[in-house]
C-alpha cells in the first residue's frame, strides 16, 4: 500500500486533480478565502480614507492615507517572522493557520464596526497584521511539504496554489470593492470577514487529509526521520541559504512596483482616468464585467466539484462550509451583475481595475504551470528577470499613457486600456517571480526552518510594500514638479536594471543551488 503514496498525507491526498495532491486545493480554496479578505479589504482602504465625510469616508489627504496604507502592508509582511518561527518550533504549521484566520476574522469584523467607534479600525488592522503573521508563511509550507521531492512538479503546485490566491483575490475587489464604493464602506469590510471565517473552517475540519504534515514537531515523525537520511554539507547548505536571500532581495524590487496597484495605480484610476460609460459603452463594460465574473467563478465552482467528489466521503463537514461559501458567493455574484445591468449608465468602480491582475493569473497560471513542468522550464534567476522586465514594461506604458496630462493637474480623463495593458503585464511578470520563489524556498530550505526562511521571504514583502506606500505618497509633489509620466518612469527603469542584473548573475546563482532546479 505504501508504494502507492505518492504524496505525504492520508490515502485521500494521494487523488490527484490535475495531477496534483488533493490537499493542494484544499490549501487552495482556505488560502483564496483568506486573500478575498485581505485584497477586498485594502481594495477600499485608501478609498475610504481619501473619501470625504459626507460620503461617509474619513476625508484624509491622499499622502496621509498612503502612508497608512505604507505601514499596513509592510507590517503584514513583518509579523510571519514570528509566525514561522512559533510554527516551526511549538505549534506546528496548521495550528498556526487555524489561531492566524481566527484572529483575521475578528479583525475585519472590528474594521466593519468602526461605524460606531473610529478607533476600532485601528484595532482591526493590528488584528490582521497579527493573524497574518500566523496564516502567511505556514500555509506555503504545507504546500511544499506534501512533495517527496524537489522535482519541476513542485513549481506546478506552487502556481497552482498561486492561482488559489490570485482567485480569492479577484473576487474579493470584485465584490467587496463594488459593495464598498457603491453600497456602504463597512459592510465591504464586513463581508471582507465573512468568507475568512468560512476559510477557517472549511481548512480546521479537513486538515487531516495532510497526515503528518503540518503538526507540532514533535508529532511530525515520519518528515522528520525522512529529514534526517539526507546529509548535506555545511556549504551546500549555506550556499543555498544565500540564494533565498539573493531571491527575497530582488523581489523587493519587484513588489515595490507592483504594490503601486493598492496605492498610486488605484488614484491614477480614481482621478485620471475616463470611467463614466453610457450606451454602447456601457453595455459593453457590462458584458465583459459579466463575463470576468462568471468564467472564473464557473472555473472555480468545476475544481470544487472535482474537490467533492474526491474527499466528501471522509471530510463532509469541511466540504459543507466550502460549498456553503461558494453558495453566497454565487448570490452576491448575479445580485450585483443584475444590479449592474438595471443601470442606464455605468461609472466603472476604480478598484475594479485591480481585479484585472487576479483574472489574467486566473487564465494564464495554468498554462506557466504547465510550461514550468515542460523541457522549457528556464532556471529560477532567468525566471526572475523576465518578470522584473515584464512588469517594468507595464509601467512604461503607463507612463507613454500619462504623457499628455499637465504639470500638476488633480484629474484628466486618460483611456482605460493604459492601465488594462499595465496590469497584463504586471500579471504575466507576477507568474515568473512570486509561485516560482514560493517554490524555491520550500525546495531550497532545511525542513527544520522552512517556516522561518518563508517569513525571510515575505519580509522582502513587508520592505517593499513599506517602500511602494510611501513612494506612492510622493504621487502629488511629482506630478506637480516632473509630470505623471515621470512617476511612472521611475518603476519601469529600475525594475529592469535589476531585472537584467539577475539574467547576468544566472550562472553563479545556479551554481549556489547545487543541483536545485
Amino acid at each position: 500500500m505504501e508504494k502507492l503514496n505518492i504524496f505525504n498525507g492520508d490515502e485521500i491526498n494521494q487523488r490527484t486533480i490535475l495531477g496534483h495532491p488533493s490537499g493542494l486545493f484544499t490549501l487552495f480554496f482556505t488560502e483564496m478565502w483568506e486573500r478575498f479578505s485581505y485584497y477586498g479589504m485594502r481594495a477600499i482602504l485608501v478609498l475610504f480614507l481619501i473619501s470625504s465625510i459626507d460620503n461617509e469616508g474619513w476625508g484624509w489627504d491622499r499622502a496621509d492615507a498612503l502612508e497608512l496604507y505604507a505601514l499596513y502592508t509592510g507590517l503584514v509582511y513583518v509579523t510571519p517572522i514570528f509566525g514561522g518561527l512559533i510554527a516551526d518550533n511549538l505549534i506546528g504549521y496548521r495550528k498556526a493557520i487555524v489561531a492566524g484566520a481566527f484572529l483575521m476574522t475578528l479583525g475585519h469584523a472590528a474594521m466593519a464596526l468602526e461605524v460606531f467607534y473610529d478607533f476600532y479600525l485601528y484595532v482591526g488592522l493590528v488584528l490582521l497584521i497579527l493573524g497574518n503573521g500566523l496564516f502567511k508563511p505556514n500555509i506555503s509550507s504545507i504546500v511544499g511539504q506534501m512533495y517527496k521531492d524537489e522535482g519541476k512538479l513542485k513549481d506546478g503546485a506552487y502556481t497552482i496554489f498561486y492561482m488559489g490566491i490570485n482567485a480569492g483575490a479577484f473576487l474579493g475587489i470584485l465584490l467587496c470593492g463594488y459593495i464598498g464604493e457603491n453600497v456602504n464602506w463597512h459592510y465591504g469590510f464586513g463581508l471582507a470577514g465573512i468568507f475568512m471565517l468560512f476559510g477557517m473552517l472549511q481548512f480546521h475540519f479537513g486538515q487531516n487529509i495532510f497526515g503528518d504534515v503540518g503538526l507540532k514537531p514533535t508529532e511530525s515523525k515520519k518528515i522528520e526521520k525522512k529529514d534526517n537520511n539526507i546529509k548535506t554539507s555545511r556549504k551546500v547548505t549555506i550556499d543555498r541559504l544565500l540564494v533565498i536571500v539573493i531571491f527575497s532581495f530582488v523581489t523587493i524590487f519587484f513588489w515595490w512596483g507592483f504594490e503601486q496597484a493598492g496605492g498610486s495605480m488605484t488614484i491614477f484610476a480614481n482621478d485620471y482616468t475616463a470611467r463614466d460609460l453610457e450606451g454602447t459603452g456601457a453595455l459593453i463594460f457590462k458584458i465583459v464585467n459579466t463575463l470576468l465574473t462568471i468564467v472564473p467563478m464557473i472555473i472555480l465552482t468545476i475544481i470544487l466539484y472535482v474537490l467533492f467528489r474526491n474527499t466528501f466521503e471522509k471530510y463532509a463537514v469541511s466540504n459543507i462550509f466550502l460549498a456553503s461559501s461558494f453558495v453566497i458567493i454565487w448570490g452576491i455574484v448575479i445580485w450585483m451583475l443584475k444590479r449592474e445591468f438595471n443601470e442606464d449608465a455605468t461609472e466603472v468602480p476604480a478598484s475594479w481595475f485591480a481585479i484585472l491582475n487576479s483574472f489574467f493569473i486566473i487564465v494564464f497560471a495554468p498554462i506557466f504551470s504547465k510550461v514550468w513542468q515542460s523541457k522549457y522550464n528556464p532556471t529560477g534567476p532567468i525566471k526572475f528577470g523576465i518578470g522584473l522586465i515584464l512588469m517594468a514594461t507595464g509601467f512604461a506604458i503607463l507612463s507613454y499613457g500619462s504623457i499628455d496630462i499637465p504639470l500638476g493637474a488633480s484629474t484628466a480623463s486618460q483611456s482605460m486600456i493604459f492601465l488594462i495593458l499595465a496590469y497584463l503585464f504586471h500579471t504575466l511578470g507576477e507568474l515568473c517571480v512570486s509561485p516560482v520563489g514560493l517554490s524555491y524556498v520550500s525546495k531550497l530550505a532545511p525542513k527544520k526552518i522552512v517556516g522561518f526562511m518563508f517569513a525571510i521571504w515575505l519580509l522582502s514583502s513587508a520592505i517593499a510594500n513599506y517602500f511602494a506606500g510611501i513612494t506612492g505618497s510622493y504621487i502629488d509633489p511629482v506630478v506637480q514638479e516632473y509630470g505623471m509620466a515621470a512617476f511612472f518612469l521611475i518603476f519601469t527603469i529600475i525594475p529592469t536594471i535589476v531585472g537584467l542584473l539577475m539574467i547576468f548573475s544566472n550562472k553563479k546563482i545556479v551554481k549556489m543551488m547545487h543541483g536545485i532546479n
